[in-house]
């Protein structure tokens, strides 16, 4: 009998667990779950504040109202996005390709770094840096929205270039 009173507590922490993630388990369910398979990734042009060129894919979430979101850009090789800051930490997966970062105001190759596939890095909030893509490349963003990008030079942003 003592075994059994001594049993009880943990039986009970058991089943409070248990009905927990059953709970769990049913909200997610009843929220959905997204799901997307690489052919499922649906491409667009980029916002005009990426040059043309590059395609866009918005994974979860809007990259332009508060919230999270991920976000996937494809770029040719050569496809360069000139110096800039976000307003938010953003946080960068290479899916596919290499894709080259540096700090600075300047755009200068020689003081990157190249991020093979695989490979992550964060861009702190207020960080100046610019990139360009090695090759075709595939690279996966994640932040806390409304993703912004502020050009260091005005000049650079595509989305004010006049035509």
């Amino acid at each position: 009998m003592k075994n059994l009173n001594s049993a009880r507590p943990v039986l009970l922490l058991a089943a409070i667990i248990a009905t927990s993630s059953m709970l769990h388990g049913s909200a997610t369910a009843q929220t959905g779950m997204t799901v997307v398979e690489s052919k499922q990734v649906k491409w667009g042009p980029p916002p005009p504040q990426f040059l043309p060129g590059a395609q866009f894919a918005v994974l979860a979430g809007d990259p332009s109202k508060a919230g999270v979101y991920t976000i996937r850009l494809k770029m040719p090789s050569g496809y360069k996005i000139s110096p800039h800051w976000h307003t938010a930490d953003v946080d960068v997966t290479v899916i596919s390709g290499n894709f080259g970062i540096a700090m600075g105001d300047k755009f200068d190759k020689s003081t990157g770094q190249v991020v093979k596939p695989g490979g992550f890095f964060l861009e702190p909030k207020g960080m100046h840096h610019y990139a360009w893509a090695v090759g075709p490349t595939v690279i996966q963003v994640y932040g806390e929205g409304p993703f912004t990008i502020t050009y260091v030079d005005p000049a650079d942003d595509p989305s004010t270039a006049h035509h």
